[in-house]
């Protein structure tokens, strides 16, 4: 089955996308995406093969997501998302367990992003959320993203009070990536409630990066936005 999906990323491959990609992702030398290769598939295709192939083994899943190309990788941890939907409790925790252990291989926003809710942040919902904890003050800026972007799922469900801890924990990480990250979940709680928002902002914008309360700010009035951007 694997051996079929890998001919069918070679039928959607295009090298003029993936010169563009490996640009957008930030491939180059001392860059956070050193290294990584592409196929030039569009994320649209990769879930469409995802859906596909959603009855891979494991060992195949896992083959892909060691795999040198991102779309390998991406298209690996969407088959854990799909699957996981349909999953009962205990295939669902084997899922979780599994992509606990090879989160590392999602090294790139790109990765992460995708799925880190959808995974880990809807299985832990009603559950211990000390992991986010953890990931959250590791040395790995994927683990810290992966952290932060789990909370998405808190913030559908109007549970803001995880998105403001770990908010607080990453509050003077100096990666952008985090940063943005960070501002980008707070938006989204202002979104759902501005008052929530502007406690924590009230309390915190003079301490945050730039870029940080940029995003957090981003769809305040401009009055407001403009006096929190002063500082």
């Amino acid at each position: 089955m694997l051996s079929k999906l890998k001919k069918e990323f070679k039928s959607y491959s295009s090298p003029e996308k993936a010169k563009i990609y490996a640009r957008f992702f930030k491939t180059g030398k001392g860059e956070y995406g050193e290294g990584d290769e592409f196929l030039g598939l569009t994320v649209p295709e990769q879930r469409k093969l995802a859906q596909k192939y959603v009855d891979l083994r494991f060992d195949e899943i896992k083959e892909l997501l060691y795999s040198k190309y991102h779309e390998h990788r991406l298209t690996g941890f969407f088959i854990l998302c799909y699957r996981y939907q349909k999953a009962n409790e205990k295939d669902r925790d084997r899922i979780i367990d599994f992509y606990i252990k090879h989160k590392h291989r999602g090294n790139n926003w790109g990765l992460i992003d995708c799925v880190a809710d959808k995974l880990l942040g809807k299985h832990i919902l009603e559950k211990d959320k000390s992991i986010l904890y953890a990931l959250a003050k590791s040395e790995s800026l994927w683990d810290r993203r992966i952290a932060i972007i789990s909370t998405f799922e808190f913030i559908r469900n109007k549970r803001f009070e995880d998105t403001i801890r770990i908010s607080e924990i990453l509050l003077n990480d100096n990666h952008d990536l985090i940063q943005k990250a960070v501002g980008w979940m707070l938006r989204e709680m202002g979104k759902r409630d501005e008052k929530e928002l502007s406690k924590f902002l009230d309390k915190n914008y003079k301490k945050m990066p730039r870029t940080m309360l940029r995003y957090a700010v981003e769809r305040l009035s401009k009055k407001r936005k403009e006096f929190y951007m002063k500082r």
